[in-house]
């Protein structure tokens, strides 16, 4: 082999090594886009969700009593 068939060999694999790191940092970006979104959306929720709980056990609480 000549030089210059092992170097379009070698830029051959560089590439495909290429395609195949893109492909593998595109899938590490959109499991953690999904991760970010099932951890924050559901805090997200309960910053509403709590107030309104403890209004109405709080409530109930004062309606219970008197």
């Amino acid at each position: 082999m000549d030089t210059n068939t092992k170097l379009d060999l070698l830029e051959k694999k560089v590439d495909a090594i290429y395609v195949s790191v893109e492909k593998t940092r595109s899938y590490f970006k959109w499991t953690m886009i999904i991760t970010l979104a099932l951890f924050i959306l559901p805090i997200i929720g309960l910053i509403f969700a709590i107030p309104s709980f403890l209004s109405n056990y709080a409530g109930n609480i004062q309606s219970i009593s008197q």
